[in-house]
């Protein structure tokens, strides 16, 4: 008895060398940080540094909710993820059933890889080739209008075809790492399922329909609690590398993310930026408990915790 104590005692001691590393890397990287929030609260100053800054409390909040780009940020940002969300979600759900009823587990990574090839683009890549095909002068699309007899079309003048290229843009880059997740969990379904589905002369619609997206509920919940966590944040790559910063294109394509790196490039105001950044971080904890909440309440099989 005291031998097995003995092994059990150095394999938990083990354990926990293991775990050791990560968790201080952790520690450092993403909770000795957070200490710089109080910044937010404060008319930051380089010479004075972040604690010898002036104490300002809420100003800087009240700033950014009283300038004349909040509303307009704010409703871009949730506007924007929420399509994301909900577009993303299918075609990630889509892709996954799709590929789960291919045939072949050579054509099965071949289409995988395909697909989750452009998750690991860069998107000043992407936008450069944005770029090329949607050239006011020069780009691929407008040499196709003006071959059809059709005048050219300047999209960076346009805000409003925005949502939809934006959309295209982020379905395109990420649906594929998606669907990665929703096919493991597709792996895992009881296969007697399917042949009692075949036994009662079940054709293939039905099987997905009351077997495989019943079976990704639980998941897809957890999944889109844990999006909409980030729904007031922005991918700043895509909005601002896709629009190249144009400024006419601020009404649908400005959101979070470039409003604070527009603020500390054009302004340096430090203070407002961590506000706002402050202020993403806790309306995405708000919100996921909200959400958390919600679906506890439906089921607790769905619940994130």
């Amino acid at each position: 008895m005291k031998k097995e104590k003995k092994t059990k005692r150095e394999s938990n001691y083990r354990l926990y060398v293991l775990c050791a590393v990560p968790v201080i890397l952790v520690f450092i990287f993403n909770y000795l940080p957070m200490i710089g929030a109080v910044i937010a609260f404060k008319d930051y100053k380089y010479n004075d540094g972040i604690f010898g800054s002036k104490w300002v409390g809420l100003r800087n909040f009240e700033m950014f909710f009283k300038s004349k780009d909040f509303a307009n940020v704010a409703w871009n940002t949730i506007y924007l993820n929420f399509i994301f969300i909900i577009i993303g979600t299918i075609c990630a759900v889509t892709l996954a059933i799709l590929l789960f009823n291919v045939i072949g587990r050579k054509n099965v990574k071949t289409y995988q890889t395909i697909f989750i090839t452009p998750y690991f683009i860069s998107w000043v890549v992407v936008g450069y080739i944005a770029y090329a095909f949607l050239n006011p002068a020069y780009g691929i699309l407008n040499q196709l209008l003006n071959a059809l007899g059709m005048e050219n079309i300047d999209v960076y003048s346009k805000p409003g075809l925005w949502p939809i290229i934006l959309t295209i843009a982020n379905v395109w880059k990420n649906v594929g790492m998606d669907s990665v997740i929703y096919y493991a969990a597709l792996m895992g379904i009881d296969t007697s399922l399917f042949e009692a589905a075949d036994v009662d002369g079940v054709n293939r619609f039905q099987k997905v329909w009351y077997i495989t997206i019943p079976s990704l509920i639980s998941l897809i919940t957890i999944l889109t609690i844990l999006k909409i966590g980030n729904i007031f944040r922005a991918d700043f790559g895509l909005f601002y590398q896709l629009t190249r910063d144009v400024g006419q294109l601020y009404s649908t394509t400005d959101v979070m993310d470039t409003y604070i790196y527009r603020t500390l490039k054009l302004w340096n105001d430090v203070s407002l930026s961590s506000a706002a950044g402050l202020l993403q971080s806790v309306v995405g904890l708000i919100l996921v408990v909200i959400t958390n909440t919600v679906a506890k309440r439906i089921d607790k099989d769905c619940a994130l915790f």
